[in-house]
């Protein structure tokens, strides 16, 4: 009971905390940090209605038919499914994924850290000096990282808007195709969709839970409540900024807090472990390959969320998901397998295109 009652806290706490720091990482990769554009936001918030919202549901609805962690959950996925091994790579995709995003991350704030205080001190150094309280942060509780998390960006918030400068007006600008792929970005992957993340934290309440929009709807609240948030914030001066330094380090140990508890349940050796979360972590500590990482980052999170909409929405069986969501009305379950199988592939592919356009 107690675990079930903390999981109902820490999944929305988590969700909030790991969308505003994610959100806040990769919106000056996809340029939304400067210019306050009122169409991509409502582009942005069309897409946490129509992909994350869906996608959210899928999470909860698989861990609830699995009942495990998401990469120990992809062998009983799939031979319920009658399914080929092969999709059982997403799960190994997002859990070495997950280390790789904290560095980006971490990557993040050091440059910030840099601007603000450490002016002589090369950045790939201040990222390493970050790295390693994050790992040995890791250790800790996790409840206790989650309230370490939820007082980083409180504060950076609080500071920001206290301290910082004045944040540009809202203007309107026409939509442009690239804005499709950029928002599908910070739906999904800054929401932390298809990590199995949610997965994982939820798992204490979904065993007793029998619907899954009681798990899955405060997460995706959560979320929505953190690109409101990051409306109006803005790491431009020296206290928020340290803030957000806090927070970030704080939300990466939770990050490989998760990685590494998937790595243990699938019994992975040890060594191996290590090798997997110190490498996708501290490759970011080569300065020249960051704006290279930056769009890994991006492609290899949609990758992820793509693979899960086509697994769940065409290769598992249709009674399965259909139990596990246990929907109040037809209509509903009706509605959210058509944006799996069809809304959200189509959107991912568009999304992928859009950025890889971007670069040629």
């Amino acid at each position: 009971m107690q675990d079930n009652a903390m999981s109902r806290w820490l999944s929305p706490l988590m969700a909030f905390c790991l969308s505003f720091i994610i959100i806040a990482t990769l919106a000056p990769i996809v340029g939304i940090q400067v210019e306050r554009q009122l169409d991509f936001w409502l582009l942005w918030l069309s897409t946490m209605l129509i992909l994350a919202l869906p996608i959210c549901y899928l999470e909860i609805a698989l861990a609830k038919r699995s009942k495990t962690t998401a990469l120990n959950a992809l062998s009983s996925l799939t031979r319920d499914a009658d399914a080929s091994q092969k999709w059982r790579v997403v799960g190994w995709l997002a859990v070495v994924f997950i280390p790789f995003l904290a560095g980006g991350m971490l990557s993040n704030a050091s440059q910030l850290l840099g601007h603000f205080a450490f002016n002589g001190i090369a950045p790939n150094l201040l990222f390493v000096g970050l790295a390693i309280v994050a790992i040995a942060l890791s250790f800790a509780p996790r409840k206790m990282i989650v309230i370490l998390s939820v007082v980083g960006v409180l504060a950076s918030l609080i500071l920001a808007n206290v301290m910082g400068t004045a944040l540009p007006a809202w203007q309107v600008t026409p939509v442009e195709f690239n804005e499709w792929g950029s928002a599908t970005v910070l739906a999904l992957v800054a929401s932390g969709l298809g990590m199995g993340l949610y997965w994982q934290s939820s798992l204490p309440a979904v065993k007793q839970q029998d619907v899954a929009t009681k798990t899955a709807l405060p997460i995706w609240i959560a979320q929505l409540l953190a690109v409101v948030a990051f409306g109006f914030f803005a790491a431009n001066a020296q206290i928020p900024g340290f803030a957000f330094v806090v927070a970030v380090v704080s939300t990466s140990a939770l990050l490989l807090n998760l990685a590494r508890e998937q790595l243990l349940q699938r019994q992975l050796n040890i060594g191996i472990q290590w090798l997997v979360i110190l490498v996708a972590v501290l490759v970011w500590a080569i300065p020249a390959m960051s704006p290279i990482f930056n769009t890994i980052l991006m492609l290899w999170g949609l990758v992820i969320c793509l693979i899960y909409a086509i697994f769940a929405g065409w290769i598992m069986k249709i009674s399965h998901l259909r139990k596990s969501m246990n929907f109040s009305n037809e209509l509903f379950y009706n509605l959210w397998r058509i944006a799996v199988r069809v809304v959200l592939p189509v959107s991912i592919i568009v999304a992928m295109i859009a950025i890889i356009g971007q670069l040629v």
